[in-house]
């Protein structure tokens, strides 16, 4: 026999697509914010004097990066309680994705610095600015520029990542498609609504990012 598609039981429960879509927005939101200080945090560390400060980012990055994400998770949710460290879900999958965004951020921000005009921050100092206003009037805004593209990225990526949040239990978008699936036996119609919503979102977002560069002037 032939599968029949029947969408009405997506009407029917649409708006927990809906909410679950919201949740994995808000997760992704939370865990960019807290990703992009440990980034900018660890690029400065990198750019900086201190050796030691300049490995210890080197190694938190490589191993980061080389761990996959959903090992990350279950070992913040599932191993840090043994240690005595009790986190929510929601703060244990933030937490999780922030650690793992940073690392990514790191690097995004250290080649924006380093894409810093070296003529810009002499100038700088020639006109008396001390460190922190250098840092915070001259060459913020130009890294900000420099990394704009790729953080636009890093986001989107961020946000399809927060489907990962459903092997514990956090409903969101992916979650909700499988609880459906579950309970409805409608496997194409949960999945195939879950894909366009994604879709569409990520598209959405895109398409914002890319207004917003044309905002920053080049340098």
């Amino acid at each position: 026999m032939g599968y029949t598609f029947q969408f009405g039981v997506i009407e029917a429960n649409f708006d927990h697509f809906l909410s679950g879509l919201a949740l994995g927005l808000a997760l992704a939101v939370a865990a960019v914010l807290v990703g992009m200080l440990i980034g900018l945090l660890c690029a400065f560390a990198t750019m900086g004097k201190a050796p030691l400060a300049s490995r210890l980012v080197g190694i938190y990055v490589s191993a980061i990066r080389n761990t996959p994400l959903l090992v990350i998770i279950l070992f913040v949710y599932f191993a840090l309680p043994q240690a005595g460290i009790r986190l929510g879900k929601l703060e244990s999958f933030v937490f999780s994705l922030a650690i793992y965004a940073g690392a990514y951020l790191t690097e995004v921000f250290r080649a924006g610095l380093a894409g810093v005009p070296r003529g810009v921050i002499d100038a700088g100092r020639a006109i008396g600015l001390t460190g922190f206003q250098l840092a915070l009037y001259v060459i913020s805004p130009i890294m900000w520029r420099n990394c704009l593209p790729a953080l636009g990225t890093t986001f989107i990526s961020l946000f399809k990542d927060t489907s990962l949040a459903a092997v514990i239990a956090i409903p969101e978008l992916t979650y909700q498609a499988r609880k459906l699936n579950t309970e409805t036996f409608r496997v194409a119609e949960a999945w195939a609504t879950a894909s366009v919503l994604y879709l569409a979102t990520c598209l959405l977002i895109a398409a914002g990012l890319r207004q917003l560069e044309r905002r920053f002037p080049k340098f």
